[in-house]
């Protein structure tokens, strides 16, 4: 393994809290919350895979509205039994809502630590996201992340969402190293796992202590936080 000399993070999972929209989810939706938020994430990644994948990427629609289909289709799924949740007359009023929460995601609390030491020790650090950019501004601006982040890089460019290859392939382009060069962090096992194939060097954040996938490839390194990255570029 070459010595890492840059780090690139997810965003979704790993610098913000996909799941931190439960709360007001329960509140619009009281008994469905964290169901909703779970299922949410889960039809959001399948969008994206399904819209990959597909016809050469011919049905490709940006993150934000993969995000907004996945929502309804979440609302709708969990309330069948509750057919006066399934289509309250405030619906869109509520999926607005949940959408503009989506916006402001909550960050992790380390975050911003381990940017500012990262930044001090001289190491270039970015993201590599399937969020589309408006998303990725707002997201970075409300977290108080701004001008700790040397790239912001998502893949609406390329129309291709992560596990595509070449949406791997935008983080040596954009910082000018191999990929084995860039510690590329997630939370998401399987973005570690394709992120690990690509050729990055790799640490997953096991926050919640779940097994990895079962496809033969470990990470190179395991965490179960942000400040995990640090061990790679020990202080002086």
């Amino acid at each position: 393994m070459e010595k890492p000399r840059a780090v690139l993070f997810d965003a979704y999972g790993t610098l913000f809290d996909v799941y931190s929209v439960g709360l007001l989810a329960e509140q619009l939706f009281p008994g469905h919350g964290p169901a909703l938020s779970v299922l949410w994430r889960d039809k959001q990644i399948e969008y994206t895979r399904l819209v990959t994948t597909s016809n050469h990427g011919a049905h490709y629609q940006p993150f934000w509205a993969l995000t907004r289909a996945a929502l309804v289709y979440a609302i709708k799924r969990l309330a069948v039994k509750d057919p006066a949740a399934a289509q309250p007359a405030d619906f869109d009023t509520k999926v607005d809502s949940l959408m503009n929460q989506y916006r402001h995601l909550s960050a992790y609390p380390e975050n911003r630590e381990v940017l500012q030491t990262l930044k001090a020790r001289g190491i270039p650090t970015g993201i590599l996201s399937n969020g589309d950019p408006a998303m990725l501004g707002i997201a970075v601006r409300s977290a108080g992340l701004e001008g700790l982040l040397d790239h912001v890089i998502s893949v609406d460019p390329i129309r291709k969402y992560k596990t595509h290859p070449d949406a791997y392939a935008l983080g040596p382009q954009a910082m000018g190293l191999k990929a084995g060069q860039i510690v590329f962090v997630s939370s998401n096992s399987w973005d570690a796992l394709a992120a690990t194939w690509f050729g990055y060097c790799t640490l997953w954040v096991n926050r919640q202590g779940l097994p990895f996938e079962e496809l033969g490839t470990p990470p190179t390194r395991t965490g179960t936080s942000l400040r995990d990255v640090l061990d790679f570029f020990p202080a002086g």
